[in-house]
């Protein structure tokens, strides 16, 4: 694993007022691509609401990649029906990642960095980049694209064990001698995180 610089987990949350596919409602599923790997969530019968608190463990060997996702409505006879999509640039929570490498005792819920909505993102509100307990975290409520409503909740959560590769440290310095100063702001999430299971055959982190 030389060349993989960490894992990174895609907690996917739930869904809010997916599009209805069937008769009065949807079988919904979430496939997720990073790179040539592929991962799915497993279908929630009867439901535009869903929650599923499933992880998702993908390997990042590139940093620059992106994150693509989509949501279906599980057919029997049939393909299954579409239910919207979304991109999600990695950048600026990888770059966050980079520059808080060194960083200790920071007060926890500190927002690190946060993302605001716009054309190049699929963000339906702001983003917060957050430190806990020495680990950060990226909540996201993400709008499909390509379809009449929905949107998702997801988390970002960066993994490396000892066999990885791990992320450049940018440090506490930039170049040129310029000093980042982190403002920290305490981050109040609007749900709960459980302690979803990690699916089979994903590694143990």
């Amino acid at each position: 694993m030389s060349d993989v610089l960490g894992f990174l987990k895609v907690i996917v949350l739930r869904g809010i007022n997916l599009a209805i596919r069937d008769a009065i409602t949807s079988d919904p599923y979430v496939v997720i691509h990073i790179g040539q790997q592929k991962l799915k969530t497993h279908v929630i019968k009867r439901n535009c609401n869903p929650v599923w608190n499933e992880v998702l463990i993908f390997s990042i060997k590139d940093p620059n990649v992106s994150i693509n996702l989509a949501v279906y409505d599980k057919d029997t006879f049939t393909l299954d029906d579409q239910m919207g999509m979304a991109e999600i640039d990695l950048k600026p929570y990888i770059a966050a990642l980079k520059m808080a490498k060194g960083l200790h005792n920071l007060p926890n819920n500190c927002a690190l960095k946060r993302i605001q909505p716009n054309q190049n993102n699929c963000l339906a509100n702001e983003s917060s980049i957050i430190w806990e307990n020495g680990k950060i975290t990226q909540d996201m409520r993400i709008k499909l694209k390509n379809v009449e409503c929905g949107e998702l909740l997801i988390q970002l959560d960066w993994n490396e064990t000892p066999n990885c590769k791990g992320l450049e440290s940018e440090g506490t310095y930039a170049r040129f001698n310029h000093i980042y100063i982190y403002i920290c702001v305490q981050h109040i999430p609007d749900h709960g995180l459980s302690h979803p299971a990690q699916p089979e055959g994903s590694p143990e982190i």
